[in-house]
């Protein structure tokens, strides 16, 4: 049963026009962005975004942030740290599903400690709670 949560922030996005070919913006209009389905998946592509780079660019950002957390309590630096997400869509059964592979760089740390703060990061980070156990997420420490 899920946990009930009181939202310290909410945002708001709105899709528009033609789906994966239309347009989003959020309610505060800092996102503004045209969307293009990628080559792969039968569209355009070229240089417009699609729902596949945002959900990337913001498991990327929100991993980052609970790694730096738990490093910092622990005592630990991230200085030169990156998150990389790739982000794969592909069939299933019914429809269509996601895959992420995580690659997590700590150039400060040996490869235990690095992997320790990992698993600690997978296990507070708000995309990981979300998707734990409905998608496949891969973490590797680089």
């Amino acid at each position: 049963m899920p946990q009930t949560i009181t939202p310290l922030y909410t945002t708001r996005a709105t899709a528009y026009g033609d789906g994966r070919n239309g347009h989003v913006t959020s309610d505060d209009d800092v996102l503004d962005l045209d969307l293009a389905v990628p080559k792969e998946l039968g569209g355009s592509g070229g240089d417009l975004t699609n729902p596949e780079q945002l959900f990337a660019a913001g498991y990327a950002a929100c991993f980052h942030s609970a790694l730096k957390l738990v490093a910092g309590r622990a005592g630990f630096s991230t200085d030169g740290s990156t998150v990389a997400a790739a982000v794969g869509i592909g069939k299933l059964d019914r429809g269509l599903g996601l895959r992420v592979a995580l690659e997590i760089t700590l150039p400060n740390l040996d490869r235990a400690q690095a992997q320790q703060l990992v698993e600690q990061a997978y296990r507070v980070c708000p995309y990981s709670n979300a998707t734990r156990g409905n998608i496949d997420v891969a973490l590797t420490v680089v």
